[in-house]
């Protein structure tokens, strides 16, 4: 069939239901999780799960190559609710990221990771021959530039960290020039060091005073100990689970979850909940489900019929692995305290239907792999 449709027929042997079960098992343990955490929050999270679903059913079965084509259109429609988060929206905790439109209330910011990806695989594929040229790399680098800056004034320094680490794995598996990487590195290491170096400085106004305070915390523990609580119960949760954990839901006088030593425990410290409950037994189940989830992202890539497709999926598993090392190195003290989610397993409906629909993507992928030659049984 003509690929100009949006609706192509697929052969069923091509859809990773591999990957599928992988999802609905890693979303299943987070809505147990949540639901121990904040038991009010349970339902919606089982509603993110149905929309999700859905989201990934019907965009699975779309031509991806069709859906790119609008790309430019997305870029647009993320850069409008990013602006609307700016002008009208919703504050908590410090932080403006969340909108409300006709009732529905989401944060722009996790779409905006699903988008770039979608666009940079388009824009890539378009300027495959000419990516490694000044005004190429220029143009990626402004493209990406507008919506990181919006990101980062809501204020946002995690997602704009993570969403900045995303378009660089995406330009380097486009085809990045070696060359150019081993100059970039040559620049940025030392820049990185002197960066580090300024913003360590007490008077510094790079970062915002929370944003200095919890790298701190980090460095000087028992100095700013009102500002690194929350990870050191964290650790001490993971901890007291030992091997199989105290069990969901538990009663348990010494539970750290129990004790509120943890604040909103369903969403950046889900993994405190998941060690302290589940043990090192289920904390490793959730590691290895997040494992297999990217491995079969990367499986998936190997296997696309174009460049685009390719970048898709290792752009899905970069967003997943990147998020879920960095939410877990949080929860367990091996990094600052930085505020993302882990990913399927955290409480919030924008970020697990946006994951789900990227995993959709993703499947679409999968369900047109390249035609191999008579002789060519490569991957």
């Amino acid at each position: 069939m003509n690929g100009s449709f949006m609706l192509k027929q697929y052969k069923l042997r091509n859809y990773n239901f591999r990957l599928i079960i992988y999802v609905l098992a890693l979303t299943g343990i987070g809505i147990l999780v949540i639901g121990s955490a904040k038991e009010s929050v349970q339902n919606k999270q089982i509603l993110g799960l149905f929309l999700g679903v859905i989201a990934m059913v019907c965009i699975s079965v779309m031509d991806y190559s069709f859906i790119l084509r609008f790309c430019w259109l997305y870029y647009a429609l993320n850069l409008v609710l990013l602006v609307l988060v700016k002008v009208m929206g919703d504050g908590a905790n410090g932080a403006t990221r969340w909108i409300e439109i006709a009732g529905i209330r989401f944060q722009p910011s996790e779409l905006a990771k699903i988008i770039l990806i979608l666009f940079f695989s388009y824009f890539f594929m378009k300027h495959q021959e000419h990516l490694n040229t000044i005004k190429t790399l220029a143009a990626s680098f402004v493209l990406v530039g507008i919506p990181l800056v919006l990101i980062k004034e809501q204020p946002d320094l995690s997602t704009t960290i993570v969403t900045a680490l995303l378009f660089v794995s995406l330009l380097f598996i486009a085809g990045l020039s070696y060359k150019i990487v081993a100059g970039v590195l040559a620049i940025s290491v030392p820049t990185v060091i002197i960066f580090i170096s300024l913003i360590l400085q007490p008077d510094q106004k790079i970062l915002q005073g929370y944003q200095y305070r919890r790298i701190m915390a980090w460095l000087q523990p028992e100095k700013y100990a009102d500002q690194v609580y929350q990870q050191l119960n964290s650790k001490m949760a993971i901890g007291s689970g030992q091997l199989w954990g105290k069990g969901l839901n538990n009663s348990q006088i010494t539970s750290v979850k129990n004790g509120n030593f943890i604040a909103e425990p369903q969403t950046d410290f889900i993994f405190a909940i998941v060690g302290e409950e589940l043990g090192f037994v289920g904390s490793v189940v959730v590691i290895l489900l997040l494992f297999f989830i990217v491995l079969e992202c990367i499986i998936m890539a190997r296997k696309a019929k174009d460049i685009s497709g390719r970048l898709i999926c290792c752009g899905m598993a970069s967003l997943i692995g990147f998020q879920g090392f960095v939410n877990i190195c949080v929860a367990t003290g091996l990094i600052p305290n930085t505020g993302l989610p882990l990913p399927f397993v955290s409480y919030g409906l924008t970020s697990l239907v946006t994951l789900f629909a990227g995993i959709g993507f993703v499947l679409n992928v999968g369900l047109q792999p390249k035609k191999y030659g008579m002789g060519d049984t490569s991957l």
